[in-house]
């Protein structure tokens, strides 16, 4: 990865990405492997909504699949494999096709969410995508503008679903989350979003291996005013900073900065409400609602 590199086009948490089903670059990728399958399913003699009934989708969705519209999650692909007796072809693509779900930007960051053994987060615009509910993330893509399509918001929810699976990794990465009081009291979707969204908050800053901070609004000190970023430290020690803003998207990878955000995160941390006292304000937050 090159020093200092920095990307525009989009940030993946405040959803200003461009709305492509797939980057330029990957939507090669989503195309051939869309033909491969459709290839695959009129060889094994099944019509879309057969295949579609064998793996939990409609004949449209199996129809976005084959025409790159869509890409599929990686528990389809498997499952396709096996239903067109593939040998293994489509599972080939598995890799390529989950990494050309994320815009270009995105893809080192996704990369290291999956080789994290520690992450540190800091928002205070929306909740992180690793925290959101279905729910949450759906209110928020819906106010994207100009709109996304319909099939794009499809694939980010699958995109950003499929990142949760960082909760269950054994062994287990530590995560630690500082939100912004501002976050959890934005309605987005309504009441009955942000209900569910602090709730899963609750069940998720109870988990062994995380920690959930709030950032009241009436702290007199702030060492976060320069705004969000998450700190990532991969398995073999090297640390990296993302950040967000407008339109744009930086990672970060010289390690004198990554240390010093890393320092800045600490800060941060002890400026917030405690663990404890956190949830005990969320559960509050909800007592409200």
């Amino acid at each position: 990865m090159a020093e200092n590199r920095t990307t525009s086009g989009g940030v993946e948490d405040a959803d200003s990405d461009d709305g492509r089903t797939a980057d330029k670059s990957a939507q090669g990728v989503v195309t051939a492997f869309g033909r491969s399958m459709k290839t695959l399913r009129i060889r094994a003699g099944l019509e879309r909504e057969e295949l579609g009934k064998r793996l939990g989708y409609s004949a449209s969705t199996i129809a976005s699949f084959e025409q790159g519209r869509r890409i599929p999650p990686p528990r389809a692909i498997d499952r396709a494999d096996g239903e067109l007796d593939a040998d293994g072809l489509l599972m080939l693509w598995k890799e390529e096709v989950e990494r050309a779900q994320y815009p270009l930007f995105f893809q080192g960051m996704a990369q290291l969410e999956k080789e994290a053994m520690e992450l540190l987060s800091y928002d205070t615009l929306a909740i992180k995508g690793l925290l959101q509910t279905e729910e949450y993330m759906r209110a928020v893509l819906a106010m994207r503008r100009p709109a996304l399509d319909p099939e794009v918001i499809e694939q980010r929810v699958t995109a950003r679903l499929a990142r949760q699976e960082i909760f269950d990794r054994r062994p287990a990465p530590l995560l630690s989350f500082v939100l912004d009081e501002s976050v959890l009291r934005r309605k987005y979707g309504g009441n009955g979003v942000l209900r569910g969204q602090l709730e899963q908050l609750l069940l998720t800053g109870r988990r062994r291996n995380v920690e959930l901070q709030v950032m009241p609004l009436d702290s007199d000190d702030n060492a976060g005013i320069d705004g969000p970023f998450t700190v990532v430290t991969r398995n073999d020690g090297k640390k990296f900073v993302y950040a967000e803003a407008q339109g744009t998207s930086a990672l970060e990878t010289d390690p004198k900065q990554a240390a010093l955000a890393a320092a800045r995160y600490g800060i941060i941390r002890s400026q917030a409400l405690t663990p404890r006292e956190s949830l005990e304000f969320i559960e509050r937050l909800l007592g409200e609602l």
